[in-house]
C-alpha cells in the first residue's frame, strides 16, 4: 500500500508537471513576436502623420517593433516633423526602411530614415538631396530657399543624426549640400546600418540589439517575427488629399467662384452648396500646411478683380489683372521647402491651367458685354411682351420669373398658382410687375 504523504507527493509533481503546459509565461514565450509594417508612399502630408500616429500608437500597446517602409520624393515639414516627435516617444523599436528596390527618401524621407531606430535600404534604393528649396519664378526650376531656413533644417538633422549615432557631418550635408547617397555609400558613411531588401532577413539581423527608445533601452526581439501591415484609413486617404497645397488652393479658388455665380444668379442652389463645400475643404487643407500670406491676398485679390470685371465693366483692366493675381497667388500659395522640386513644377502647370481657365471666363464677360451693348434698348411697357419664362417662385397668384438674367416680380394674369420650373409668357408689363400668362391661359386663347 502507498503511503498517504507518498501519494499526495505523486499527485502535486503530477499537478505541476500537466500545468506546465498551460502555464501563461510558457504559452507566451512560444508566441512569435509582432511587427507592424507602415507604408509612407509619395508626398508626406497631414495624412501621412495621421496613419502614422494611429500606426505607432495601436503597435506599442500590440507589437514588439514597427516598420515604416519609405518611397517617398518628400512633403510638409510640419506633418514630417510631426512624425519624427512620434518615433521618438515610440516605446518600442521603429525600423525606417527605403523599400523596394528602386524606392527613393528624399528630402523629407530623408529626415525620416535618419531618425529610425535602425535604419535600412533596399539594394538599389537612393536617400538624400534635402535642401530646402523655394518656387521660383514661371519658367525657372525651384531655387534654395533662405539661409535661415537652411540652418534651422541642417542643425535638425544633426540634432536627429546624434541622437541615433549616426555621422552628423554626412547627415549635415543632405541638408546644406544637397548630397545624395545610394544604399551601398550611406552604409559605408554609416547613416544606414543594413543593406537588404528582405524584411524577415532584416528583422532576424537585428535581433537582439539594442537601441534606445521612447521607454528606454529595449532589445530588438524579431527573430521569426509575424509581420503585419496596416493600411491608410478612409479618413486618413480623404487628409492626404486635402493637405496637398495645390489642391487646397485649387478648391478655395473654385469655392469663392461658386459663390459667386450662386449669388449673382439666385434660385438654383447648386453652385452656392458646392461653392461653400469647396471653400471650407480648401480652407481646411490649407490650415495643414505653411500658407504664404502674400499668396492667399493675391487670389482673393485676383478673385475680386474678376467681379469687378462682370458688375463694373472696364473692358477687360480689371479682368487681366485678376488673372494674373490669381496665377501669382497659387505659384507662391504654399511655402513648404521640404516638398520635392518635382512638385513645385506640377505646381506651376496647375496655376498656369487656373489662370487659362480665368482668362476665357474674362472674354465670355467680355463678350457678353460687347452683345448686351450692341443690343437696342427696349424699355417701353412692350419690353418683355410674348417672352417665354420660367418661374422661380410659385405664383400665387404673385412670385418670381426669372427673364434675361434678371429677376422680375410676377402675377398670374387669371390669378391661379403656378409652379416653380413652369414655363409661362409675358402677356403685359405693369411697371416693375410682369404679367404672366400659363401654358394651359394660352392654349384656351388660342382655341377660342
Amino acid at each position: 500500500m502507498i503511503d498517504g504523504k507518498l501519494l499526495r507527493a505523486i499527485i502535486m509533481l503530477f499537478l505541476l508537471a500537466v500545468s506546465g503546459f498551460y502555464w501563461p509565461g510558457t504559452a507566451a514565450a512560444q508566441e512569435r513576436p509582432l511587427v507592424y509594417v507602415l507604408r509612407v508612399d509619395g508626398t508626406v502630408t497631414a495624412g501621412t502623420a495621421g496613419y502614422l500616429m494611429r500606426g505607432i500608437g495601436e503597435a506599442d500597446s500590440r507589437a514588439d517593433a514597427v516598420i515604416i517602409l519609405l518611397d517617398t520624393p518628400g512633403g510638409l515639414v510640419t506633418a514630417t516633423l510631426d512624425i519624427i516627435q512620434l518615433m521618438e516617444a515610440a516605446e518600442i523599436p521603429v525600423i525606417t526602411m527605403v523599400h523596394p528596390r528602386g524606392a527613393i527618401a528624399a528630402s523629407a524621407g530623408t529626415f525620416i530614415l535618419v531618425a529610425g531606430d535602425a535604419a535600412v535600404m533596399a539594394p538599389g534604393t537612393t536617400c538624400g538631396a534635402a535642401m530646402p528649396v523655394t518656387v521660383g519664378t514661371i519658367g525657372q526650376e525651384p531655387q534654395a530657399a533662405d539661409q535661415k531656413t537652411i540652418n534651422f533644417l541642417a542643425g535638425h538633422m544633426k540634432s536627429i543624426a546624434r541622437e541615433k549615432g549616426r555621422p552628423e557631418d554626412v547627415a549635415e550635408r543632405f541638408v546644406t549640400e544637397n548630397l545624395t547617397l545610394t544604399a551601398e555609400e550611406a552604409r559605408e558613411l554609416g547613416i544606414i546600418d543594413l543593406i537588404t531588401g528582405d524584411m524577415s532577413e532584416m528583422l532576424e539581423q537585428l535581433h537582439g540589439r539594442e537601441v534606445a527608445t521612447g521607454s528606454g533601452p529595449v532589445v530588438f526581439n524579431t527573430a521569426n517575427a509575424k509581420i503585419e501591415e496596416l493600411s491608410l484609413n478612409f479618413s486618413e486617404k480623404l487628409v492626404n488629399i486635402l493637405s496637398d497645397p495645390a489642391l487646397a488652393g485649387l478648391f478655395i479658388m473654385l469655392g469663392m467662384y461658386g459663390l459667386i455665380i450662386g449669388f449673382s444668379s439666385p434660385g438654383y442652389f447648386l453652385p452656392e452648396v458646392l461653392g461653400a463645400i469647396l471653400l471650407v475643404t480648401g480652407l481646411y487643407g490649407a490650415g495643414l500646411f505653411q500658407v504664404n500670406v502674400a499668396a492667399v491676398l493675391l487670389i482673393v485679390l485676383g478673385v475680386g478683380m474678376l467681379i469687378a470685371e462682370a458688375f463694373t465693366p472696364t473692358y477687360g483692366v480689371l479682368g487681366t489683372g485678376g488673372v494674373v493675381g490669381i496665377v501669382l497667388g497659387m505659384v507662391l500659395f504654399p511655402s513648404e521647402p521640404l516638398m520635392p522640386a518635382a512638385w513645385f513644377v506640377k505646381l506651376k502647370v496647375l496655376a498656369i491651367g487656373t489662370g487659362v481657365i480665368s482668362a476665357v471666363l474674362v472674354i465670355v464677360i467680355l463678350m457678353g458685354i460687347l452683345r448686351l451693348r450692341r443690343l437696342k434698348p427696349m424699355q417701353d411697357e412692350r419690353e418683355f411682351f410674348n417672352t417665354e419664362v420660367y418661374v422661380i417662385n410659385d405664383l400665387d397668384p404673385q412670385g418670381q420669373v426669372k427673364i434675361r438674367g434678371e429677376i422680375w416680380s410676377a402675377r398670374s394674369r387669371g390669378g391661379e398658382v403656378i409652379k416653380t420650373g413652369q414655363k409661362v409668357r409675358v402677356a403685359e408689363r405693369q411697371g416693375i410687375m410682369l404679367i404672366v400668362e400659363s401654358e394651359a391661359e394660352i392654349s384656351e386663347k388660342q382655341e377660342g
